[in-house]
């Protein structure tokens, strides 16, 4: 019934065309004419009706030359030359294309719509020891709710439960479960799996990562691209064109043709009308990149405009933060060398006591590994800004951070085995080294499959920039087949690398997640943000967002922003090409109604369904490139002599 209901303007008009084709061709009786005629104007009006209110609706809004004008104008020409049946078909049909495009326009948005099916409208908050159940809307920020398995996160927040397990498939495009544990975040819009669990609210409703998804598409699909612009100026220039043209076709031939028949070079002319209708090929272009941006948000990956595909398709140039983008960001204690006849025990206890209140990654890397182990008193603390922290223990003055900070005390640093190109946190006691912790922080599974990826799909410059020491970042450049690393780079660094490689010749980009990469992804031409770990200013700031923090996603990004186009532009030639040649037949009499149709609403409905190829050949979520196993270290040293 509900198909009844939506489609009855063309149900009725296709019954009444039935059986006006009937009484006109099938049987004969008195009075014919007029009843065939009847269900004819019957048909016509069902589906033309509609088309001249939109027709009259434009015209008041100074758009004369609009589709359906030259439909209307085609259909009743059509009448007033007796071609009944062909005037009603070509109606018919050009309901039966918008009903397509409408179909697939919902369809394209259906990715969407799951987002925002995913934001809860209900959350279970305890107040006044009792849990009610409130709109997230009014649940603050600290208090605290309870998501029972099946349930879906209302807002974001940190885990109080032990442990926990989402599906934050409808966020981030990944099917694996994410786990938590206490003290880590959880999002809104992410489904519990498990055990009944406690979250304390971070963010208030309109400020969870769901709610700023949901804003971004909403943007993004009101952003178009130049091809979109393109096609809509080409359409208000087009339209006029062809209606004069049409009438060209009409009249002009009265000069230079000896049998002139009004009758038969106006059919002609409303033939032309019919082919000329750009509606499908207007409708099908910004239907591609609609798809092309819902495919990309069930695969998690975030554009915020149509603009966004076709700068990063032309992208030639990449810049890439290593920190929380190639590598993990989750920083280990890889080795400790005591010197000077300390222990091991006791050089962490030195190193752990003083980073014990320090946010940095590496400090709590320290932390974690002396886990459980009882650390001294510090007295006098400070931080030496990039450098690296400076305490009193026992009225002893230690000092931990890296080579620079013992400089500055003058305090000799003793090789103990420690050549190996890893992040180090050098301790000193009185004025003595007596000993240094290596760090390493992990590659990502699929960056090296990644950088490979995106060198096969065009993009000639890859380059890294950190604020690492460089034989750091030229360990992570080797295994990762970099051919341009640059380390020790302060924010502006960054920045000045980026604006010199800005230019006619090039589309720059640049991926990070740091609060400090917020400038240079602004920058770029197409700044890319990690929208797991990344800060919330890198990711307002960026272009396109990669939820599950996989640079792997880049080059699926870059995969669907060149699927899109080429289906774009397959339209564009199929559709043009086409509707020129049946206008031409139509101009010397070859062509008739019925090629018009098909040049118009059948061109139209296969420019559709090639723009919905886009949904299904990514309808699947795609999962990381390649397997995720690192190649063994190179040993070609990157560049790092001179500007990429």
């Amino acid at each position: 019934m509900s198909y009844l209901k939506k489609y009855k303007e063309v149900i009725i008009s296709a019954v009444f065309l039935v059986g006006a084709l009937v009484a006109e061709y099938l049987i004969s009786f008195t009075g014919q004419q007029y009843v065939y005629l009847s269900l004819y104007i019957l048909s016509y009006l069902s589906v033309g009706g509609p088309v001249w209110i939109k027709a009259f609706k434009s015209i008041k809004k100074g758009n004369i030359f609009s589709e359906f004008l030259l439909m209307g104008i085609a259909t009743v020409g059509a009448f007033a030359i007796g071609e009944y049946a062909e005037g009603v078909a070509v109606m018919l049909f050009y309901m039966v294309g918008e009903y397509a495009q409408g179909n697939a326009v919902q369809r394209a948005r259906r990715s969407i719509k799951s987002l925002i099916d995913s934001q809860p409208d209900i959350a279970n908050v305890e107040r006044n020891r009792t849990v009610l159940k409130v709109s997230p809307q009014n649940v603050k920020v600290g208090e605290i709710i309870r998501v029972k398995p099946g349930e879906k996160v209302p807002l974001d927040g940190i885990l109080l439960s032990d442990q926990g397990s989402f599906n934050t498939a409808a966020l981030t495009g990944e099917s694996k479960p994410m786990i938590r544990k206490t003290g880590e975040e959880v999002w809104a819009g992410s489904i519990n799996r498990q055990t009944p669990v406690r979250i304390e609210v971070t963010s208030a409703y309109e400020k969870t990562k769901l709610s700023k998804i949901l804003e971004m598409v909403k943007e993004a699909s009101s952003r178009k691209a130049p091809t979109e612009r393109f096609m809509s100026r080409f359409a208000k220039v087009y339209t006029p064109i062809v209606v004069w043209m049409a009438v060209a076709v009409t009249f002009l031939p009265y000069l230079f043709v000896e049998n002139y028949v009004f009758q038969e070079w106006f059919y002609r002319a409303l033939i032309f009308l019919v082919v000329s209708c750009p509606c499908g090929l207007v409708i099908s272009i910004p239907l591609g990149y609609f798809g092309g941006i819902g495919a990309a948000s069930r695969n998690g990956i975030l554009f915020k405009g149509a603009n966004f595909l076709d700068q990063l398709r032309k992208m030639n140039i990449l810049f890439m933060d290593k920190t929380g983008t190639l590598t993990k960001g989750e920083f280990k204690v890889q080795e400790v060398y005591p010197v000077n006849g300390y222990d091991k025990e006791e050089l962490l206890k030195l190193a752990a006591s003083l980073e014990r209140q320090s946010t940095h990654p590496i400090a709590k890397a320290i932390a974690d590994y002396v886990n459980g182990q009882s650390l001294y008193s510090v007295a006098n603390q400070k931080e030496v800004s990039g450098k690296g922290l400076v305490g009193t223990i026992n009225q002893k003055m230690v000092a931990v951070g890296n080579r620079d900070l013992l400089n500055d005390y003058d305090i000799q640093l003793v090789g103990n085995g420690w050549k190996d190109s890893y992040t180090y946190v050098h301790v000193a006691k009185e004025g003595m080294h007596v000993g240094t912790i290596s760090i390493t922080d992990k590659i990502k599974e699929d960056s090296k499959s990644a950088v490979q990826k995106l060198h096969q799909l065009g993009v000639e410059k890859l380059v890294m920039l950190s604020g690492d020491k460089q034989e750091v970042v030229d360990r992570v450049a080797n295994k990762l087949g970099l051919e341009y690393a640059y380390g020790g780079l302060m924010p502006d660094d960054k920045y000045s690398y980026v604006k010199g490689a800005l230019g006619p010749k090039n589309v720059v980009g640049f991926i990070g997640d740091g609060v400090n990469d917020a400038p240079v992804i602004t920058l770029a031409d197409v700044g890319i943000a990690m929208g797991g770990i990344g800060s919330d200013a890198t990711i307002e700031t960026a272009d396109v967002v990669i939820q599950t923090d996989q640079p792997s996603k880049i080059s699926t990004a870059i995969e669907i922003a060149n699927f899109t186009h080429r289906v774009v532009w397959q339209n564009i030639g199929f559709a043009l090409g086409i509707k020129l040649l049946v206008m031409a037949l139509a101009a010397f009499g070859i062509a008739t109604m019925w090629e018009a149709i098909f040049a118009d609403v059948g061109v139209a409905l296969l420019a559709i369904a090639n723009a919905i190829r886009i949904q299904h050949r990514y309808s699947d979520v795609h999962l990381i490139l390649g397997n995720g196993r690192q190649g063994e270290e190179e040993n070609t040293p990157a560049k790092k002599c001179c500007d990429p």
